[in-house]
């Protein structure tokens, strides 16, 4: 107790003074505002922020497992999708190319039997445009194949760092099981008495002495 809260005492009626509960319920409402109103500062190291769920290390990592499985989820079904519709375009070019190859026989034997037809010549001409184009389509449908499958081998590394995450998470709550075991007391924490914020000896001058202490006893014995 300082100086300054011994003679605000001495100078108080006692009848006035706040009953422990209302303590109680001001220092939870300080410490809900501290922990509304708590900024980071890059620049300040002290205090450290308070322990709420945005500040909980294990909470934040436990979110960003659960939220990285999620969306690894996701995206290998995206990327399955892609797979598979790649391999419904290439089954789809092979009838169509079908189709072209016995198209262009046709063409090639009515050329052949009507050389001053120019109509059959022509025809061939676009359909060997046609096919080019289609070997363009069937070469781009197997890059998009093979790329989804490449991504897929690229994501299973999402899988290891979620484990490694989950391994940090385990060591961190093995050691704070460790330290509450470490610094666990016989006493209860509620049934404590606080500590004194001044103590003899201390490199301050509002350190009540033993004169101020008898003046607070004479006084509450009146």
């Amino acid at each position: 107790m300082t100086q300054e809260e011994l003679n605000a005492l001495l100078n108080s009626d006692v009848s006035e003074l706040p009953d422990e509960e209302e303590l109680q319920e001001e220092k939870e409402e300080a410490k809900e505002e501290l922990s509304s109103n708590f900024r980071i500062d890059q620049e300040v190291n002290w205090p450290p922020p308070p322990p709420t769920n945005e500040h909980k290390v294990v909470h934040q990592l436990d979110d960003v497992t659960r939220d990285s499985e999620v969306k690894a989820t996701e995206t290998f079904d995206k990327l399955e999708a892609i797979n598979n519709a790649g391999m419904d375009i290439e089954d789809s070019v092979k009838v169509i190319s079908g189709f072209f190859k016995s198209q262009k026989e046709l063409l090639e034997k009515l050329h052949a039997q009507f050389p001053d037809f120019h109509t059959f010549g022509d025809k061939l001409e676009e359909l060997k445009k046609a096919q080019s184009a289609l070997d363009t389509i069937m070469d781009s449908s197997d890059i998009i194949s093979n790329s989804s499958l490449e991504a897929m081998d690229i994501m299973q590394y999402q899988d290891i760092h979620r484990q490694k995450i989950e391994r940090v998470i385990n060591v961190m709550r093995a050691l704070s099981r460790y330290m509450s075991s470490l610094f666990e007391g016989r006493i209860d924490d509620s049934k404590r008495v606080s500590s004194a914020v001044h103590i003899q000896g201390d490199k301050t001058e509002n350190v009540v002495n033993d004169d101020d202490i008898e003046a607070l006893i004479a006084n509450f014995s009146k």
